[in-house]
């Protein structure tokens, strides 16, 4: 996760802080770059999207 944040970070422009708390079944292992791309981007977009519609 700390690599997704770090290759995104420019495009959050959201006055938020993040908590991110994983899932009880989820391994560490299991966790990959691709798997954290695919879960947090849209994610992030609602969020954009709702931060400029307010």
């Amino acid at each position: 996760m700390r690599e997704y944040f770090r290759l995104h970070q420019f495009d959050f422009e959201l006055p938020l802080d993040i908590v991110v708390v994983p899932k009880r079944n989820l391994e560490a292992k299991q966790l990959t770059l691709a798997l954290t791309i695919e879960e947090f981007t849209p994610i992030f977009e609602r969020l954009r999207t709702k931060m400029v519609a307010s």
